[in-house]
């Protein structure tokens, strides 16, 4: 099998440009290593701040966990983001999805109606180049999601298709600590 190898330097701790220091410090004291993806926006210090500032102010917010893992779920699955896909089956699992709704939200779907207007409703911000139906915000509605959360599901989806583009158009390799290269390693 032959390893990919990134489009970008992947930066580190010692490598990194100095206005990237913090944020690269910040997620290291929150254990473990570097991911390739942050390692790579290390590179361009304003896109690394933006995105920590982006994902960490989500995080924040009114959608629940598993919500936001079910969409990046279905984006990922969506743009085709081999590199988000591995990291989120572990991702996922620790915010409490089962396996079967890990493959229901990698098609915009679930098990609880709730979550799947939700993901209808995310499905219809990438499925073309229009305004989505309104229909599937009305739905979303319907199931009890308000407009902040369906805001902040807009955010999400936007969050996945710019790390999808940033893990392809790098062409990223998997991190080691994901749930793939942990089974490679052991292989």
């Amino acid at each position: 099998m032959k390893t990919k190898e990134s489009r970008f330097h992947v930066h580190d701790e010692l490598t990194a440009p100095e206005r990237s220091l913090p944020v690269l410090k910040g997620a290291l004291s929150s254990g473990g290593q570097l991911s390739n993806l942050l390692g790579v926006l290390a590179g361009a210090p304003a896109v690394l701040r933006a995105y920590a500032r982006f994902r960490s102010e989500l995080r924040q917010g009114h959608l629940p966990l598993k919500s936001q893992q079910r969409i990046a779920l279905a984006v990922a699955e969506n743009q085709h983001s081999e590199y988000s896909l591995s990291t989120l089956q572990r991702t996922a699992r620790d915010a409490g999805l089962g396996l079967d709704e890990i493959a229901l939200a990698r098609e915009f779907d679930s098990s609880d109606e709730r979550e799947a207007a939700l993901l209808r409703f995310a499905r219809g911000l990438l499925d073309g180049t229009d305004v989505p139906p309104l229909h599937l915000q009305e739905e979303a509605r319907e199931a009890g999601w308000s407009d902040e959360q369906l805001l902040e599901a807009i955010a999400h989806v936007s969050l996945g298709v710019f790390t999808s583009m940033i893990t392809r158009g790098g062409n990223l390799p998997i991190d080691g600590s994901a749930e793939m290269g942990r089974l490679q390693q052991a292989a």
